[in-house]
């Protein structure tokens, strides 16, 4: 049951943010992932922690909530319980990781996790129309969604 909760929930993510892949970022298809990483900044400018924090609990963007619990956003309602907690992300993780596992969970654990691609045109099949070829976050999105878990540390 949990996870049919959690996947509406990552469906109701896929909402599509018109502005993404605007020029001068780099573009979805050429993101390089190496070692499960992604080195590169999508942007070149410093994400902001506090639009992480918004764009992470936004139920229209990150929806992380659905699935991930976060004690710094306790004030938000229904933190899910189906993914590990995002405490403690930045021990866990380099930036560099952090940044491949927002872009495309699937180049760094497996094709079947049901985390979303937030960075990334391979959304799999029977995708809606008006959403081929669309991110569900812009650049600036997924480098502001790493700096805020770049600021959780236990």
């Amino acid at each position: 049951m949990r996870r049919i909760i959690a996947g509406a929930a990552c469906a109701a993510a896929l909402t599509v943010h018109p502005l993404a892949a605007m020029a001068g970022e780099i573009a979805p298809g050429d993101v390089a992932f190496e070692d499960m990483k992604v080195t590169t900044s999508l942007t070149g400018v410093p994400g902001n922690p506090d639009e992480g924090a918004k764009t992470l609990a936004n139920r229209g963007l990150g929806n992380c909530l659905a699935c991930h619990a976060v004690t710094a956003l306790s004030k938000e309602q229904f933190h899910g319980d189906v993914a590990p907690a995002l405490d403690g992300a930045a021990d866990r993780w380099s930036v560099e990781e952090l940044r491949a596992i927002v872009v495309d969970s699937k180049q760094v654990f497996t094709k079947d996790t049901m985390m979303p691609a937030f960075y990334s045109l391979n959304v799999g099949i029977n995708v809606r129309k008006d959403l081929v070829g669309k991110t569900i976050l812009t650049a600036q999105q997924v480098e502001d969604v790493v700096a805020f878990l770049a600021t959780l540390k236990e």
